[in-house]
């Protein structure tokens, strides 16, 4: 077998592979002489028909698998002989097997780079001393207190007002006939002016009363959200219902107990205080985080394999898939694609990717690890996060040597970067307004 690898660049390869004649020829004749024996041929009794005859009917599949038989075999022979380090998939497009004569394929696979010792020390780093004081926490509680009110309908008799609440029946017309986009809804709560449909809907609506039927002409800007919608002009014909006001509860105890386990309005003063202060942690350490790299990959010029960047954007778009189905929503609701979303955050998925590099290469130049006692640490730091119990967590874990691997490349990431943190300079400052 011949192997010579061509750079395409300093982190893709394209490795080319001859197989020599006599070890396609040894191939062929097993592959025959293993067919022969359990072929049904017309005309032939079993394992009588000659070669030649099954040639004719089975050339195509035989072939097809010894092709299969040598790639797989030959492509792990051609990486050790190279001594490349690949990651991810490697793209092969095999032509067909026709003999006589070698056979001669390619691969194209990604190594990661190469990358220089890293001087991580002295960085100059920026941080924020956010103050968690009583003004925070009363506005989270009025948060909450705004999600417990309740909507009812008004007292007086009167028109509708930009703020209020209203149900309706609409249904949107283009052309004079149903718009599928805009289906006939009953009983649709929105608040006016809040532009849910489009702001031009809600103008329209103001100073109608209940029980009042209108046509409203709305034109969707070219760039509307919902594709669907984008650049047409659809007459909505509206019914209003009902005009509701939002009613808050009491900030008292029973509020703090409808929340949660609380048994008092203290106790969820309490958590806010708690969930606040972590908040502000992790703030801090997302703003110290964006730093740290920035000032790195400024200092780290090197190359990222596409496989990387293939590998964050699937993560990304799988994120939000699963964001979106928590909330009964698809990408394609709100105009998203797998197809824009790659085009949108390769960028994104491209500097997470060089950030792992960087991390991984801070890891085996300071020849970090993680022991036992730092992993069962980890773990049972995640079990609580998630309310899990610890030995089930760490069951899981070692029940797959790829997911302890995994979980432990993250515990080096994060002690690389506490590293980092350790060996900066710190200048601690004011929030902003």
């Amino acid at each position: 077998m011949q192997v010579t690898v061509e750079d395409v660049s300093s982190v893709k390869k394209i490795l080319h592979i001859e197989i020599p004649e006599t070890q396609i020829v040894s191939e062929l004749d097993k592959a025959y002489s293993d067919l022969k024996k359990n072929a049904k041929v017309k005309g032939f009794r079993p394992g009588k028909a000659p070669r030649s005859v099954l040639e004719r009917q089975f050339g195509k599949d035989v072939n097809a698998d010894v092709t299969s038989k040598l790639i797989q075999g030959t492509f792990v022979e051609a990486v050790k002989e190279t001594d490349l380090k690949i990651i991810g998939t490697p793209l092969i497009d095999p032509p067909d097997l026709i003999p006589p004569g070698p056979y001669k394929y390619q691969a194209t696979v990604d190594i990661n780079p190469e990358i220089a010792d890293i001087d991580f020390k002295g960085l100059k780093l920026k941080k924020t001393a956010y103050a968690l004081d009583d003004a925070s926490i009363e506005m989270q509680l009025k948060l909450l207190q705004k999600n417990m009110a309740e909507l009812k309908p008004i007292a007086e008799e009167r028109a509708a007002l930009t703020g209020d609440f209203l149900v309706m029946d609409y249904e949107g017309f283009k052309d004079g006939k149903p718009f599928a986009p805009t289906p006939k809804t009953e009983n649709f709560t929105m608040k006016l002016g809040d532009g849910k449909v489009a702001k031009e809907f809600d103008n329209d609506i103001v100073g109608m009363k209940p029980g009042e039927r209108k046509e409203i002409y709305v034109n969707f800007p070219a760039d509307h959200v919902n594709a669907d919608l984008a650049g047409q002009s659809v007459v909505f014909q509206v019914t209003l219902n009902e005009i509701r006001e939002e009613v808050l509860p009491p900030m008292d105890d029973e509020l703090a107990k409808r929340m949660g386990p609380f048994g008092s309005l203290e106790d969820l003063k309490k958590s806010i205080r708690d969930n606040l202060s972590a908040g502000y942690a992790k703030r801090t350490e997302q703003e110290l985080n964006e730093q740290i790299f920035t000032s790195l990959i400024e200092k780290s010029q090197f190359e990222v394999p596409d496989s990387l960047i293939d590998y964050e954007l699937d993560h990304i778009i799988s994120d939000t898939e699963r964001a979106f189905a928590q909330q009964n929503v698809s990408m394609k609701d709100v105009g998203l694609t797998r197809e824009t979303m790659t085009e949108k955050y390769r960028d994104v998925a491209e500097k997470q990717a060089r950030r792992h590099l960087i991390l991984t290469k801070i890891v085996d130049q300071e020849k970090l690890q993680v022991t036992d006692e730092e992993t069962d640490r980890g773990i049972r730091e995640m079990a609580d996060a998630y309310q899990q119990p610890f030995e089930e967590l760490k069951k899981y874990f070692t029940a797959q040597q790829d997911r302890l691997m995994f979980f432990k490349e993250t515990l080096l990431e994060k002690k690389a970067i506490q590293l980092i943190v350790d060996s900066s300079e710190i200048e601690e400052s004011a929030p902003k307004e």
